[in-house]
């Protein structure tokens, strides 16, 4: 059954889109916003920059074990919507975040939460590759120092190896890992952040266009990564291309000006799309 959920008032995203206003002033969000198995379910989100209304009556549910990708228009709001999932606007002073947010049915929005045990548990892949500053194994270590996660340097050096296993960097890296991890290439870092946040355990991972600063090929292998990751986690990815979409994604939600406007299977979304803003966007008509 398919869920629709009201939205406000969707305006065309520059001239060439013009034409959209003339019948579609308002807009609903076209699909199924809920998931079977949800791991996070967000309500009538609202987010203001200041007087901005940058997310307006955003409604959706991250499913577990499985990648959904945010795509849209700059400036629609996909990633302010992402960096909801772990309170990371808490960090703009100009925002303001309104609506519920729940992870396995606890609502993270409370002021009572600690967003320092949340941002372990729904973790964050930046745009470009952020290695701190010291060794790879220091990389990977700090956290799971921090959140008292190991009792021994055996066990520590057992999570490091896990962890970059998982992200599929230890053959490369075992033999130097007191190398500085700023000193590997740019998609060696970038899996070296992804084995930073695996090592604290997390339930969610959010990816924030992880791969727009890297080679075709090392942006295959982080996608490559990302499809085996979902096995164990659930996984939110916000991306500019298309084409990585359709390729790592199993639902897709498109984002306009602020709303969601269509969410469906990827194949939906980009072979049948219900709503014109999508169709025109996936086409190529504006974006």
């Amino acid at each position: 059954m398919t869920m629709i959920v009201e939205a406000s008032a969707v305006k065309p995203a520059n001239l060439k889109a013009d034409h959209l206003a003339q019948d579609q002033s308002t807009t609903t969000t076209v699909g199924e916003i809920s998931s079977p198995n949800p791991r996070m379910v967000c309500r009538d989100i609202n987010v203001w920059y200041n007087n901005n209304h940058a997310i307006k009556h955003v409604s959706l549910d991250i499913g577990k074990n499985e990648v959904i990708a945010m795509i849209g228009p700059s400036g629609c709001g996909k990633s302010t919507f992402l960096r909801c999932l772990n309170r990371m606007n808490d960090t703009i002073p100009a925002a303001r975040v309104e609506g519920s947010i729940t992870l396995d049915g606890q609502e993270i929005q409370d002021k009572g939460i600690d967003v320092v045990p949340l941002r372990a548990r729904v973790g964050m892949v930046f745009q470009k590759p952020n290695p701190f500053p010291k060794s790879i194994y220091e990389n990977i270590a700090y956290g799971p120092r921090i959140h008292g996660l190991t009792n021994s340097r055996a066990e520590l050096d057992e999570l490091v190896e896990t962890s970059l296993q998982r992200a599929g960097l230890w053959k490369e890296v075992k033999d130097r890992l007191d190398a500085p991890g700023t000193g590997l290439s740019g998609g060696q870092q970038q899996r070296l952040c992804i084995a930073r946040t695996l090592s604290v355990s997390p339930e969610v991972i959010l990816m924030d266009e992880p791969c727009s600063a890297l080679d075709p090929i090392a942006t295959a292998i982080i996608e490559d990564l990302i499809d085996e990751l979902r096995q164990q986690y659930t996984i939110a990815i916000v991306t500019h291309s298309m084409q990585q979409a359709a390729r790592v994604s199993q639902r897709t939600a498109y984002f306009h000006l602020g709303d969601l406007v269509e969410v469906g299977t990827t194949d939906d979304i980009f072979n049948q799309p219900k709503h014109k803003l999508t169709e025109d966007y996936i086409t190529g008509r504006f974006g």
